[in-house]
């Protein structure tokens, strides 16, 4: 074959440089045709668009042409010209094709039909090659690409804190112990406690639940800043909404209060909203036709109105109403319950029809570094509540004073041998600080209109499932 230097595919659709010769090279997602003309839909992934590829079977000959089938890789040689089937304006007529590799249809597993989710999931190094899950990952890009925009646009800075540390942010107690020791060996006190002294970090530790406390360091340095990583959480929960390996987003704001906080996570998310319908729309438009009719009516109903602001108190009074009225929750509904998923979508998705942001929640289901509010009853927290999703943000005002920081540890018996750092922060220079954590697949759930979030990240860690 002569050398012509590739175009890809996504460029070559958009061309109109017809009577040129041009290269493709991409993976046969079908071919169909008579004796005489083969038709070969190619992809390469740069979209989720094929180039139809036409072939004269005599000139190349059909002996050579039996091993282009389902999933086959080939690079193609031909003239660009003006197709004439219907659903796309070029097509090329191929004048030389190389087969770089074939694939056996009686084995390779992706072959024109629909394939169940669960399946895909069994596949995972194979499932990027469906329409689906090429969508579904130009998209993360995507995602991912926006969010970094939106920060360094509004001079943030990108800080990348540890993903191995000794301290546990939440108090949840569900972290992945990370360590270099002898598990068959392990030695123990008098007590029967493990002695980590020959650790390699001298001390047990673990992977990062968030980067929050780390970044409240940053924060109080740089102004303000963003997290934008991987997070694990070791909870034994095998739902659609939860991953043991996540990425979390998590700005920190110096001198922000809790509405700034909450002005801040609505025009991000807003940003991110509008940068898939701007950048992502054939990709989006795949998903709402073949998955989820309503997919691009809701991505634009989350852009068109003001999220409300609700306190928790209010969101009792409005579900407890609900209740009387004889609507039917799987969870109780009483003043001080950490809202279950269906009651954070019944205030979304039935009573106001658009996201919610619910503020003021009591102290007791919220995280110690929460500013307390002057009712001593609830703290500073903002949940951002969304349609089919729930909760996609989680944030709050965080506690500057000292003192009242101190006895929310003690009240909560955490073990501050680890905090000494954080608690510096409220002694040297203490300003009031807020921030948030958006996690990124939450964020993908909602812009792809998948349901599931293992089909929202490459390679799920979900409880007996680290395949591949």
């Amino acid at each position: 074959m002569e050398a012509i230097k590739r175009t890809k595919i996504v460029d070559v659709l958009k061309s109109d440089a017809f009577g040129t010769t041009v290269n493709v090279k991409g993976w046969v997602r079908t071919r169909r045709g008579s004796k005489q003309v083969s038709f070969i839909a190619l992809n390469d992934g740069s979209t989720i668009n094929n180039v139809q590829i036409v072939v004269d079977v005599d000139k190349l000959g059909e002996e050579y042409l039996k091993p282009i089938t389902t999933g086959a890789s080939i690079s193609v040689n031909g003239t660009l010209v003006q197709s004439q089937g219907k659903g796309q304006s070029v097509e090329i007529q191929a004048t030389e094709i190389e087969i770089y590799g074939s694939a056996d249809p009686n084995t390779y597993p992706l072959q024109k039909k629909g394939h169940s989710m669960e399946f895909l999931r069994e596949i995972a190094h194979l499932r990027p090659r469906t329409n689906t899950f090429g969508a579904v990952f130009r998209i993360r890009h995507n995602m991912a690409y926006a969010i970094h925009k939106f920060f360094h646009d509004r001079g943030f800075f990108y800080f990348h804190t540890p993903l191995i540390t000794a301290s546990d942010c939440e108090g949840a107690g569900q972290m992945f112990q990370v360590t270099t020791m002898n598990l068959y060996d392990l030695k123990k006190d008098e007590n029967g406690s493990i002695i980590y002294d020959n650790d390699f970090f001298g001390k047990q530790a673990s992977l990062t639940v968030s980067g929050q406390l780390e970044g409240e360091l940053a924060a109080t340095a740089l102004g303000q800043i963003y997290t934008f990583g991987p997070t694990f959480r070791a909870e034994n929960s095998n739902t659609p909404r939860h991953l043991a390996e996540f990425w979390m987003i998590e700005p920190e704001v110096a001198f922000n209060d809790i509405l700034d906080n909450m002005q801040l996570a609505e025009e991000f998310i807003k940003y991110c909203v509008q940068w898939a319908l701007d950048n992502c729309m054939d990709d989006i438009k795949f998903l709402n036709d073949m998955f989820d009719k309503g997919l691009i009516e809701r991505l634009q109903g989350v852009l068109k109105d003001d999220f409300v602001r609700l306190a928790y108190t209010e969101g009792i009074k409005i579900l407890e109403e609900a209740v009387a009225k004889g609507h039917q929750f799987e969870f109780p509904v009483y003043w001080g319950v950490d809202l279950a998923s269906e009651h954070e979508r019944y205030l979304v998705e039935e009573h106001f029809k658009r996201p919610v942001i619910l503020t003021d929640y009591p102290k007791e289901i919220k995280a110690f570094y929460m500013k307390q509010n002057e009712d001593g009853k609830t703290v500073r927290a903002m949940d951002v509540l969304f349609p089919k999703i729930g909760e996609i943000i989680g944030g709050s005002e965080r506690e500057a004073d000292y003192d009242k920081l101190m006895n929310r540890i003690n009240e909560m018996g955490i073990p501050m041998k680890d905090m000494w750092w954080y608690l510096d922060t409220r002694r040297f220079g203490t300003v009031p600080h807020s921030g948030f954590g958006l996690g990124f697949e939450r964020l993908l759930l909602f812009v792809t209109g998948m349901t599931n979030i293992r089909d929202v990240i490459p390679f799920p860690r979900t409880p007996k499932n680290a395949d591949f």
